[in-house]
């Protein structure tokens, strides 16, 4: 294995009563065979102390309390940051509820070692409940429509074939990082909260002159959605969820598309979002339409900000 000299990993997770979940994936990552990371646990205030359970079961992790939810963007960065203060060359991001290969870190850095201009490598990530099919391969970014598109959605893993290692945007839920990029580029954009922010900080890093690029030899898996399925009285979904889409899909539309494109970009997504509100009218799902108008004004209206930078 191709390694970078004296490169240092640390690995991000967000923990918010998930404690079962967040569980697992450490234990997973106790078996990573790459000689140098350390995790970074980030509590978002969770309920019945989790943080100090999962400290005392795993005390070889670093661990940042936040005294309030801050959300997948806040969480993060708050991460990132001492990571950063560490001196760590690179930064993993990488949800609490996947478990993860013993090889996949050191598949990832493979990357960085090959190509040193590289951003952001991403692993292949498959269902956790169902290994042989991907949850995610990778993203396009459809310009013309302001599209982020999942590459490899739901397709078998014995048929999918890589045609083009670059990418336009990695998910959130893992995505490694150089130091560099980091720097250059900002943190995270907490604005979003949630969704929708890695799209964002993946076109920034773009713009910024770093690739992105899939490690398909690097296997995860992913339980999707884990801290978003909460039993609702109008489903497993709940109102926020569908306010945040909303909401930060216009952000992205608003930060990153110029001229027509703006205006065909948010034409499309209007258009989608007065379907969902018709759907959830006919089912009586009555705080899920007002969630979806709510995401709608505040996405049109609310004054954008910039990400944080460090330090």
């Amino acid at each position: 294995m191709a390694i970078i000299p004296e490169a240092s990993v640390a690995i991000i997770l967000v923990n918010w009563n998930g404690l079962e979940f967040t569980r697992a994936c450490l234990e997973s990552l106790r078996r990573v065979d790459f000689p140098d990371f350390r995790v970074i646990l980030v509590d978002n205030a969770s309920q019945n102390q989790e943080s100090g359970r999962l400290n005392r079961e795993f005390p070889e992790i670093m661990l940042v309390e936040n005294q309030e939810n801050l959300g997948f963007a806040g969480g993060n960065n708050a991460g990132i940051r001492l990571a950063l203060q560490q001196g760590f060359s690179h930064i993993m991001l990488l949800n609490n509820d996947t478990e993860v290969e013993p090889d996949f870190l050191g598949e990832m850095m493979i990357h960085f070692s090959r190509n040193p201009s590289l951003g952001v490598v991403q692993p292949l990530i498959l269902f956790l409940n169902d290994r042989k099919k991907i949850w995610n391969a990778g993203g396009k970014w459809v310009a013309a429509t302001g599209r982020a598109v999942t590459l490899g959605d739901r397709e078998p893993l014995a048929d999918f074939r890589v045609k083009d290692m670059k990418m336009d945007w990695a998910t959130g839920c893992c995505m490694l990082i150089s130091r560099e990029a980091l720097l250059k580029t900002g943190l995270l954009n907490e604005q979003y909260f949630a969704y929708f922010e890695d799209v964002d900080w993946s076109l920034r890093f773009r713009k910024a002159g770093f690739g992105i690029v899939l490690a398909e030899r690097a296997r995860i898996y992913h339980e999707a959605g884990a801290s978003s399925k909460k039993a609702h009285a109008e489903g497993m979904l709940s109102p926020k969820v569908f306010y945040y889409h909303v909401r930060n899909q216009l952000f992205l539309l608003r930060g990153t598309l110029q001229g027509f494109h703006t205006l065909v970009g948010c034409s499309y997504h209007l258009s989608r979002f007065m379907l969902w509100m018709g759907y959830f009218l006919l089912r009586g799902r009555f705080q899920k339409m007002k969630a979806v108008a709510n995401g709608i004004r505040d996405g049109l209206t609310t004054p954008l900000e910039p990400a944080p930078r460090w330090p």
